[in-house]
């Protein structure tokens, strides 16, 4: 190819874009950088939302909380996620992703920040609430940003990095925690300050990463979105994709909840709700929150309950491996599957342990870190794949808020219940009701859930979405 060989792009906007030499390939320096930055949203997701369970037991002696109080203070956090999910697509769509990640990452310092110097229980809760918005913005963006920059043979993997940012950060905060505990009386207030360092290099790096070329194409700013996918695509590949592109967007209606609902969008969107709902009602999130509680009923002092609780972040960043190693091959549907069947085994392991107070050798321990280990290689990394990819273009950033905000609702009521489940029910039985979930999840995902692996976003479109 020579130095300045031009290509001229069928569709009809006639975008001209100048070739360099060595672009026939993905460049992959830039998609692993682009696709890295973004998934730091994922990093202050989990930082954001973990960093409560090692300050648990002494924002409940500063506040005085009973369980409901603990609940909701606790769970505060994910009605703002709600309310991020909920706003995030329609603005995403409007100002862009990036630019959404950038609000994302201020919310994050601000809330750090803010819980970090609370004094009263509702100003705290404000903070966090206010968090919660960066995070649930984050969850939608993030992996729609990856999902749209990615080639098709690379997507799998590369949304998992999101999912292996969010266990990464969640390991980050529970190593603040144990290192912030023995620092006085305030070691809680530190424990959320310190989250405006990462939030910070967040914003920072954001600014060197570029637009999705769909999201620039859906805004008629077709030369930018070539010379984008020539990077991602390679050249060859280029004028194919960027007609598919194109003709997903050539009969755009105007997009709303309607448009959503109606017979042609329905179905996928219910199969996205689902799957997003099941991530959370097997009862992960009350796992990582509550773990250090949990461990202290086996008799361990809160410095022993923190180191495990570093072990089940460190299973939860290394089980990702796997999923960003095998999603691609294996494929989506299989790791659901298999994630449903081991969770709801170790589950109910975990409740008879506890329902006969059998705590030796590390039982409970080897328990929780399979079924976090099976929670992060499966439905903790591949949900997030799977819910980026199966939206058509044109409803993809409403479609996401939709099933992210239904995400973020379950994800408040299994964390708000759970101590007060544990407190009425006990935890034997609160577990046992997680198991039970894992095997609803197992048998609608067996009917209902579709394979997508290796499949570009436009091919998944046609297997989702038949027109009337």
């Amino acid at each position: 190819m020579s130095d300045a060989t031009t290509y001229t792009k069928p569709a009809p906007t006639g975008a001209i874009v100048a070739i360099q030499p060595g672009l026939n390939k993905p460049n992959k320096s830039f998609i692993i950088l682009v696709s890295g930055v973004a998934a730091l949203g994922g990093l202050l997701f989990g930082f954001d939302t973990a960093i409560i369970s090692g300050a648990i037991p002494y924002i409940t002696t500063y506040f005085s909380l009973n369980e409901y109080m603990l609940g909701w203070t606790v769970s505060s956090i994910l009605i703002g996620c709600a309310g991020g999910a909920m706003v995030s697509g329609k603005l995403a769509d409007r100002y862009g992703r990036k630019f959404m990640l950038i609000i994302c990452a201020i919310l994050f310092a601000v809330s750090g920040i803010g819980a970090g110097m609370a004094n009263q229980l509702w100003v705290f809760i404000l903070f966090r609430l206010i968090g919660g918005l960066g995070v649930g913005a984050a969850a939608m963006v993030s992996p729609m940003y990856i999902a749209e920059m990615a080639p098709a043979a690379w997507r799998g993997r590369l949304v998992a990095f999101y999912q292996l940012a969010i266990v990464a950060g969640i390991l980050l905060a529970y190593f603040s925690n144990f290192l912030f505990d023995g620092t006085g009386v305030n070691n809680w207030r530190w424990m959320f300050a310190s989250q405006a360092a990462p939030s910070l290099l967040f914003l920072g790096l954001l600014l060197a990463v570029p637009e999705t070329p769909r999201w620039l194409m859906k805004k008629g700013r077709s030369e930018a979105a070539t010379a984008i996918v020539i990077k991602t695509s390679g050249f060859s590949a280029t004028a194919k994709e960027i007609t598919a592109i194109e003709n997903s967007f050539r009969t755009e209606e105007r997009v709303s909840l309607k448009t959503l609902f109606n017979k042609t969008y329905r179905p996928v969107l219910f199969i996205g709700i689902l799957v997003a709902v099941f991530q959370q009602v097997t009862g992960i999130n009350s796992i990582l929150y509550y773990a250090p509680v949990i461990f202290k009923e086996t008799g361990l002092n809160t410095a022993s309950s923190l180191l495990q609780t570093i072990g089940i972040g460190v299973v939860n960043v290394v089980s990702t491996f796997i999923a960003i190693g095998l999603v691609d091959k294996v494929g989506r549907k299989k790791f659901l599957l298999a994630g449903c069947v081991v969770m709801g085994i170790s589950l109910v392991a975990v409740a008879l342990c506890f329902r006969y107070s059998y705590f030796d050798n590390y039982i409970v321990l080897i328990f929780m870190l399979l079924y976090v280990g099976a929670f992060g290689c499966t439905l903790g990394a591949v949900t997030w794949v799977y819910l980026s990819e199966i939206f058509p273009n044109r409803v993809r950033g409403l479609a996401l808020s939709v099933a992210t905000l239904a995400l973020w609702l379950a994800d408040f009521i299994v964390t708000y219940t759970f101590p007060v489940m544990t407190k009425h029910l006990g935890t034997s039985v609160t577990l046992l009701s997680y198991a039970t979930l894992c095997a609803i999840a197992f048998g609608y995902m067996l009917y209902k859930v579709k394979e997508t692996k290796g499949r570009s976003l436009e091919d998944i479109e046609q297997l989702f979405i038949h027109k009337q």
